[in-house]
């Protein structure tokens, strides 16, 4: 069994005129936003074996303050441009090319990627909009990450900031 996370980047700022979208960093939300996602995780016990992040700045920035929160190396946070609007099949191919040693695995990137994405996993949950700094969890029935397909997998929760449960199960 693996655990697949996805985590929509925190709230970004539109504030600096000029700026290409991936050079966008994110607001005092999203900075605070971060961070706190990170504690729940570790409260809930959770870990991470590695991370991938879209390369726009602001999936790494919350990236890496997620992962600073939970005790990961954020040194070790992997950048990678598939899981910069390039859709489904970009995703599947990151989650495919893991290494088989890591049992858990968490993406970083963008709507409407992240929310089509879910939302094509399993047919008892659906979500119009993942809000930012939104964290699914998965869970994946394979040995190795090139057996994953929709469906070995299935939803465990749901997280969000504004979230005040804490988590929504999602398995029936």
């Amino acid at each position: 069994m693996k655990s697949l996370y996805l985590l929509r980047h925190a709230k970004s700022s539109w504030s600096v005129a000029g700026l290409s979208d991936q050079q966008r960093p994110l607001n005092k939300r999203g900075l605070n936003d971060a961070p706190m996602m990170g504690q729940r995780f570790e409260a809930r016990g959770e870990r991470l074996d590695h991370i991938v992040s879209s390369p726009a700045l602001r999936a790494q920035t919350t990236a890496e303050l997620f992962a600073e929160a939970c005790g990961f190396d954020s040194d070790e946070i992997e950048i990678n441009p598939d899981l910069y609007f390039l859709g489904s099949g970009s995703i599947e191919d990151v989650i495919l090319a893991q290494d088989d040693r890591l049992t858990s695995l968490m993406l970083v990137f963008h709507n409407p990627d992240i929310t089509h994405f879910a939302n094509s996993i399993d047919y008892e949950f659906h979500v119009d909009n993942i809000p930012t700094c939104g964290l699914i969890k998965l869970n994946c029935d394979i040995a190795q990450w090139r057996d994953w397909s929709r469906s070995n997998t299935g939803f465990d929760y749901f997280d969000f900031p504004k979230n005040d449960a804490g988590v929504v199960q999602c398995s029936p």
